[in-house]
């Protein structure tokens, strides 16, 4: 299809949005997306040519003529079992091609002073979270594609937890593609709000049927308050035929707590930029991530931590497998701005290469206006260890079997802080049903 008819297909696109929807926006949420159209209008995709996507070219999602899903309802009780993790008892938000399906979503013996709701819901029945915080935190220095969400964006998911809240079981939020011939997006939205006090886990699944031709671009804003602690993960694991375009935001107040986990296992071609603004003192955020690439699958992540204040920490380490032709990339980048002095940083990147054909690009960036800080980073990209392998050799430990412990171990590194067991134990056997070249069939149907 021509730029020409591209250009014409996503304006039609967005009057009919406009006009199905109309009855039901409040007039600030027309208003910002009409404004999102018209700034995505003006800059259009991201150009490889730009620094922040020299490694990553979407021209296989800009040149496909992705529509809004026509159904949904094929996603049934038995379909979602599969994607559950073990023993989790969650609150459970489900949704099917990016509209919240309320049949299948568990919110019973919600606990007093936290909220959840659909996007949809919260805006009709008037809620305040979404005027207040959309786009609160989303920009687009970065990525035209937050701005893309603001003006496509469908349903989503509200999160609110009041000062003082903890959450004894996870938040669990899927979101399912179905299969289908059609070029289908959506564009969810999660917004999260932790008052003072509060302690929360969230989970953002992502899963697919098979063969599904989708298009996920989705935002997350996460506000976190005074003293509060914020779990979150993130779980990607798209069919192979399905693209996916993630951002989320993070702001953090004094005192507050943010650890983040990030697995893609999934998805022909994956971004994802992670924003954390560390903007009181006490701050501390943590990030964990994991990327398995294959059979010419192409994942890029960049993460960007700013401490604009003094006697905040990070601490980030990030992990990157690739087989087969995948292509990984891992960008991070520490801003430390003036007067942010007792800053603690540490970002270090690891990546694993198990063929001759896999690529993945590191590149770590540190940069520092406050001259009393500790801050450290650092990225490597090698094969598995020869002198490893022949130690487990000399052990009686096959080549096959001794491949896949070095593997595994490597990834434990960013799997173990995971506090969610069942959770870790859904990855690590996706990640064995993934790793055919490095993993035998034993491990892999354990």
């Amino acid at each position: 299809m021509s730029a020409n008819a591209l250009d014409t297909h996503y304006i039609g696109q967005l009057e009919q949005l406009q006009g199905t929807l109309s009855a039901d926006l409040p007039p600030w949420l027309a208003q910002q997306r009409r404004a999102a159209a018209e700034r995505f209008a003006e800059s259009g995709f991201p150009d490889p040519r730009a620094e922040e996507w020299k490694y990553t070219n979407v021209r296989p999602i800009a040149n496909k003529p992705f529509s809004v899903a026509s159904e949904c309802g094929l996603l049934d009780a038995a379909t979602l079992e599969e994607h559950v993790f073990g023993e989790l008892e969650p609150w459970r938000l489900v949704f099917e091609n990016g509209f919240l399906r309320d049949d299948l979503s568990r919110l019973d013996g919600l606990a007093p002073g936290v909220r959840i709701d659909g996007l949809n819901t919260a805006i009709r029945e008037g809620a305040t979270i979404p005027e207040q915080c959309l786009d609160g935190l989303a920009h687009d220095q970065y990525s035209s594609f937050a701005t893309l969400n603001t003006a496509f964006l469908t349903d989503g998911a509200v999160i609110h937890l009041e000062p003082g809240v903890v959450l004894e079981r996870p938040i669990h939020l899927v979101f399912y593609g179905t299969s289908s011939s059609e070029n289908v997006w959506c564009h969810p939205r999660v917004l999260v709000v932790g008052e003072s006090g509060c302690e929360a886990t969230i989970i953002e699944h992502y899963v697919d049927g098979e063969g599904a031709r989708s298009f996920t671009n989705t935002v997350t804003e996460i506000e976190a308050h005074a003293g509060a602690h914020l779990h979150h993960y993130l779980v990607q694991e798209h069919a192979d035929t399905a693209y996916h375009v993630g951002n989320v935001f993070v702001r953090q107040r004094r005192d507050s707590v943010v650890t983040s986990h990030n697995v893609n296992l999934g998805g022909r071609l994956v971004r994802h930029d992670l924003n954390v603004d560390l903007v009181e003192p006490g701050a501390e955020t943590h990030l964990n991530g994991l990327f398995l690439v294959g059979d010419r699958q192409h994942v890029d992540t960049h993460t960007r931590v700013h401490h604009a204040v003094p006697h905040t920490t990070s601490r980030e380490q990030y992990r990157g497998i690739a087989q087969g032709r995948g292509r990984g990339v891992f960008k991070g980048r520490v801003l430390i701005r003036e007067g942010a002095q007792k800053t603690a940083a540490e970002q270090h990147s690891a990546n694993l290469l198990l063929s001759p054909n896999a690529e993945i690009d590191a590149k770590p960036e540190l940069e520092i206006y406050a001259d009393d800080v500790k801050a450290a980073h650092g990225a490597t990209v090698g094969q598995l260890d020869p002198d490893a392998l022949y130690y487990l050799a000399s052990r009686g430990i096959g080549p096959e079997i001794a491949r896949g412990m070095l593997v595994y171990a490597f990834a434990e590194e960013v799997l173990e802080p995971m506090k969610l067991d069942p959770v870790r134990a859904v990855v690590e056997n996706r990640l064995a049903q993934r790793l055919p070249e490095a993993v035998p069939a034993t491990l892999a149907q354990a």
